[in-house]
């Protein structure tokens, strides 16, 4: 999937010059934690919840403090003053905005939230705004994909199939162990897994690769957590010192 498959479209916007009462009204109305701001239908920055929880009205605001003017240059400091007391979108917005392309995967829109710290990535074409993809978003996305039916029953074709997405994902993880062909089974959708893991985390993690794949039904889990033997506890292995 894409971001233009999951983002919400008809995004509500605000222009430069907007008041900020108008952009706290349209957040608190609308319930988003976002606003893009455009110059037309270009986007030139965005006012997320962040931008509005630092106001002198709010006695919120970072102070110039000793080691604030210390460690910050005055244009810094200026910066942060205009963001606790300007009155437009245009003095309150981030201008460095992250955004991803209409065509972007899931996947880096999901990284660029997390790289960034931020709620929503606003999705262009062309550098025209599209649509706006949220957190909750990507959780709707999530919930439609667990409730898409799975197989009620599979053949050996899909068996096959089960297996082999299996075991390739296993190998291709640091975690999966390496298994045998053996060590992986499938009938009618139920996966029965075997062989040894080192820790309950990696053992879960084998586990959770199976439940996810395709037309899988049910995991049944046989494997069995790897212990290093003694071998001096073996009855006929000599003792330190012993021919």
């Amino acid at each position: 999937m894409q971001a233009i498959d999951v983002m919400t479209p008809s995004v509500i916007t605000a222009t430069p010059d907007t008041p900020i009462a108008e952009l706290l009204r349209l957040m608190l109305s609308h319930g988003v934690s976002a606003i893009p701001v455009v110059r037309g239908d270009t986007l030139v920055g965005i006012v997320s919840e962040g931008d509005l929880i630092r106001r002198a009205e709010l006695g919120t605001h970072r102070g110039p403090s000793y080691w604030r003017v210390l460690l910050k240059t005055t244009a810094q400091l200026a910066a942060e003053y205009v963001h606790a007391h300007g009155r437009t979108a245009n003095e309150v917005m981030s201008a460095d905005v992250v955004t991803v392309a209409d065509t972007a995967s899931l996947a880096e829109v999901a990284e660029l939230m997390d790289a960034h710290r931020i709620k929503c990535v606003p999705v262009l074409r062309e550098g025209k705004l599209l649509g706006l993809v949220s957190r909750s978003d990507l959780l709707r996305a999530l919930a439609a994909r667990l409730a898409q039916p799975g197989a009620a029953d599979t053949g050996a074709g899909d068996d096959l199939r089960i297996r082999n997405a299996i075991l390739a994902e296993l190998r291709a993880q640091p975690w999966g162990g390496n298994p045998r062909d053996a060590e992986v089974m499938v009938e009618r959708g139920v996966v029965h897994l075997w062989g040894t893991y080192d820790s309950e985390t990696e053992r879960q993690a084998r586990v959770v690769a199976a439940e996810s794949t395709d037309g899988v039904r049910r995991v049944e889990d046989h494997m069995d957590r790897w212990t290093e033997p003694d071998l001096l506890d073996r009855p006929n292995w000599p003792s330190p010192g012993r021919p």
